[in-house]
């Protein structure tokens, strides 16, 4: 007998929920730790490079709002446009030099935010797919 995986596998709307749920999830857990700890950090960095500090506040839209809006569907494609321009903000503030650097193991050191970016790119580029609050096809 032979397994047809195409056709096991051929799921793409359960694939754009996980991608919408790990991702969302993964980042969620960013937004909440600055919840609890604070943004101290973020201000000192976004003032460091001549902004106000109140641009330092927009990392709980792009940490929380976004990621809940993946995980329930919610105006998904414009939620990832914001995801990219937080993740490209992230790294400009942070540390731009790393795009050229690699990490004690051999790691991209610009991977964790590249993977983030680029994840981003992907749902926007998919959609949110039938698993989602937004019943609207043309939102999706």
């Amino acid at each position: 007998m032979i397994i047809n995986l195409n056709r096991a596998f051929d799921h793409p709307d359960l694939g754009r929920l996980l991608l919408r749920l790990s991702f969302g999830g993964l980042m969620l857990f960013h937004g909440v730790h600055k919840m609890i700890s604070g943004i101290d950090g973020i201000v000192g960095m976004v003032t460091a490079h001549g902004m106000p500090s109140i641009v330092a506040y927009g990392v709980f839209v792009g940490e929380i709002l976004v990621p809940v809006m993946f995980i329930l569907g919610i105006l998904v494609r414009p939620a990832a446009l914001v995801f990219c321009f937080t993740m490209l903000f992230a790294w400009l503030i942070t540390e731009p030099g790393i795009i050229f650097t690699l990490t004690k193991v051999g790691a991209w050191g610009l991977e964790n935010i590249a993977v983030f970016f680029f994840a981003g790119l992907a749902i926007a580029f998919l959609g949110c797919g039938r698993y989602s609050v937004m019943s609207n096809p043309e939102w999706r």
